[in-house]
C-alpha cells in the first residue's frame, strides 16, 4: 500500500493545502488515510466541519514517537497513506520518509523557497544513502511541487527555479498549484473543493480542474512504484 510523505522545512509552502486536495481528491476513488502529524493539526480541524469524504479517514495523534506505527498500521489496511508533517527538518520528518513510497516536496517559486527545498532534498538523498547499505541500486521516488503559481503571468525567477531544478535532474511535476481562492476557501468553510459555494468563492471549477491533474500525476507516479 503506498504511503505518500509531503515534506517542506519551510512554512507556508502549500505542504498541507496540496495533501488535503490530493487526498480528497482520491478519496473519490478509494480508501484513503491521511497522518496529520503536523502539531497544530491543520487536517483535523478541516475534518471537524463535517464534509470530510466518507472514504477519508484521518490519524490526528502521530508525533516522533509514534509516527513509523502509525504509518504502518494505516498502510497495512488503507490502498493509499498521505503523510502531511511539519514544516521544519526534524527527527519526526527523517522518520517519516524512512517509511515512504514517494515523496512530495512543495516549493514557492522564489529563491528563498528553492533553497529550503533543498533542505527536503538532502533529507532524501541522506536516507537514500543509508538504504544503498543494503541496496546498491535503492532510489526513492519523488517529485518537486510548485505552488501558488500564478496560472495567467509566467514569472521570471518562476521559470529560472524551474530551469535550474530541470537541469539539475530534479523530477518536477507537470501540474501546479495555482495560486487561486478556492484552495484557501477549503479552510474557511471547511469543506472539499466540490462542495464550496460558488457564488461566494471565485473559480472554484477551475481549482477543481487544477487538483484533478495533480491527483492524476501522482496516480501515474504511484503506478510506477
Amino acid at each position: 500500500m503506498p504511503t505518500i510523505v509531503f515534506i517542506s522545512p519551510k512554512g507556508g509552502a502549500g505542504k498541507t493545502t496540496s495533501a488535503l486536495v490530493l487526498a480528497t481528491q482520491l478519496a473519490k476513488k478509494t480508501d484513503v488515510t491521511v497522518i496529520d502529524a503536523d502539531p497544530n493539526h491543520p487536517i483535523a480541524s478541516w475534518a471537524s466541519g463535517g464534509n470530510k469524504p466518507e472514504r477519508m479517514t484521518i490519524v490526528s495523534d502521530a508525533d516522533e514517537n509514534t509516527i513509523a506505527d502509525r504509518i504502518e498500521d494505516a498502510a497495512s489496511t488503507a490502498p493509499i497513506v498521505i503523510v502531511d508533517l511539519e514544516g521544519t527538518a526534524s527527527k519526526i520528518v527523517v522518520m517519516a520518509v524512512a517509511m515512504a513510497d514517494f515523496v512530495i516536496i512543495p516549493t514557492q517559486g522564489s529563491e528563498l523557497d528553492a533553497t529550503e527545498a533543498g533542505k527536503a532534498l538532502n533529507v532524501i538523498k541522506q536516507h537514500e544513502k543509508a538504504m544503498r547499505r543494503v541496496n546498491a541500486d535503492y532510489k526513492l521516488p519523488f517529485k518537486v511541487l510548485l505552488t501558488r503559481t500564478n496560472a495567467a503571468i509566467r514569472a521570471r525567477t518562476l521559470t529560472h527555479i524551474q530551469n535550474s531544478l530541470t537541469s539539475a535532474g530534479i523530477p518536477l511535476f507537470a501540474a501546479e498549484m495555482n495560486e487561486r481562492e478556492a484552495f484557501k476557501a477549503i479552510f474557511s468553510f471547511r469543506k472539499p473543493l466540490e462542495l464550496l459555494d460558488r457564488s461566494s468563492v471565485s473559480n472554484v471549477d477551475k481549482a477543481i480542474a487544477n487538483a484533478e491533474a495533480f491527483a492524476l500525476e501522482v496516480i501515474n507516479e504511484i503506478k510506477k512504484i
